[in-house]
């Protein structure tokens, strides 16, 4: 039975409508076991339950969060909550509606699933950090455009990568904040006549309360972005993976095999990292088209809110991961990445950069090195180890101290 068939006199809905109108919340059951607990606080608050009531109801909801009460049959999890509890789940609904119900429950997992986002962006960034400190001194080239540009070392480009996931931790961050306004107490749309404390943190406008996704919206933007970085290290792992770099070598912790070929071993982990990105970014926009043209406050359109958050969530924990154990096993060819960054054309700029210190202008000193690169007589002014400890990036203390400063903010409470 549903909650609402009194106003149909019991009549059932046709198969074919509740499999269309069924969505899937069964992640949220334990997020709703807590908001319905802080509910029933209200409640009891209100003298509207028992102190035994209320000791029912914490009894009950502890034995269905932890698995040991068994669910009923019912349109959604929340409805199975409230059959669970018995005739004090009777009681429970007063004063709410599946409104502002299923929004806190979806509130506090989107908390939930920014924190657990945040403790496995920062285990990925420690892992690239452990990488970057051992590789401190390995050079290579950096590029531009795709084409060899200046010596680097791969240390200096791994802190990049940690730049990157810096900056997704602060959003990550802003999502959460997001995600914390209460909205009980809104009800269907317009709150209740029952004299119910309102509970902390609750938003101020019913109407908003019910209706609003933002927090979701968030989410999935943070998502979208961090994938879009993940896409990018995924990418350049790729390619320096191929025999055209050859700068790494797949470990077996993180590569599979062809069905065909016995030669192959591909980073799938990479590509998969890749690939995703594309998807994260399609359920941002997909539920932002949703959200878009419902008028306040609720509509069952909202249902399509948790599927993409879910699955997000999930993609989120499986590629952190699975690019910890591929950046953590990776084996490097630091020779061949080397020999790249002894190319020295590499060195054109410092040559350029020589004479305007001798007093030429810059742009004087840009031509005069570009036509000795044009007619092949261009001497590289110095060796490529030489060129990085000369230049300013990344700073006092070169990749070691930029290191050690990135684990420092990553450790340190926010």
């Amino acid at each position: 039975m549903t909650l609402w068939s009194g106003r149909t006199g019991g009549a059932r809905l046709d198969p074919a409508v509740a499999e269309f109108l069924r969505g899937d919340d069964a992640e949220l059951l334990p997020y709703d076991c807590e908001g319905t607990l802080l509910h029933a606080r209200r409640l009891h608050a209100g003298g509207l339950l028992s102190e035994e009531e209320l000791a029912q109801v914490e009894s009950g909801l502890a034995r269905i969060r932890d698995g040991a009460a068994e669910l009923p049959a019912a349109e959604d999890v929340h409805t199975a909550i409230e059959q669970a509890l018995g005739a004090v789940g009777r009681k429970i609904h007063a004063g709410r509606s599946r409104n502002d119900q299923v929004v806190t429950a979806f509130r506090l997992y989107v908390q939930d699933a920014c924190d657990e986002a945040l403790a496995a962006i920062g285990a990925f960034a420690l892992t690239l950090l452990d990488r970057a400190e051992t590789e401190a001194e390995t050079l290579m080239p950096g590029y531009t455009h795709m084409q060899r540009a200046q010596p680097i070392t791969l240390g200096h480009h791994l802190l990049a990568w940690v730049e990157m996931l810096e900056r997704d931790l602060t959003r990550f961050c802003l999502a959460r904040q997001q995600a914390e306004p209460v909205p009980l107490g809104a009800g269907a749309l317009a709150g209740s006549t029952l004299d119910l404390p309102a509970p902390e943190g609750q938003m101020h406008n019913s109407l908003d309360a019910v209706a609003d996704r933002d927090f979701a919206l968030d989410y999935l933007y943070a998502a979208a972005v961090l994938f879009t970085h993940l896409s990018r290290i995924g990418e350049e792992l790729c390619l320096w993976a191929t025999a055209e770099f050859g700068f790494v070598r797949l470990p077996a912790s993180a590569a599979t095999g062809s069905s065909m070929m016995p030669q192959k071993l591909n980073p799938d982990v990479a590509e998969l990292a890749r690939g995703k990105a594309g998807t994260a970014i399609g359920r941002l926009t997909g539920l932002l088209a949703t959200v878009k043209g419902i008028p306040l406050a609720y509509d069952l359109d909202l249902q399509e809110d948790k599927p993409p958050v879910f699955a997000t969530r999930a993609d989120i924990r499986g590629a952190l991961a699975a690019l910890s154990v591929l950046v953590r096993d990776l084996e490097l060819d630091r020779e061949r990445m080397a020999l790249a960054a002894s190319d020295p054309l590499l060195l054109a700029t410092d040559q350029a950069e020589r004479l305007v210190a001798e007093g030429s202008a810059f742009r004087d000193a840009h031509e005069e090195v570009a036509s000795a690169v044009l007619d092949g007589t261009f001497a590289a002014p110095g060796a490529s180890a030489d060129s990085v400890a000369a230049r300013s990036t990344p700073g006092p203390g070169g990749v070691p101290a930029a290191a050690a400063a990135a684990r420092t903010r990553l450790t340190s409470p926010p």
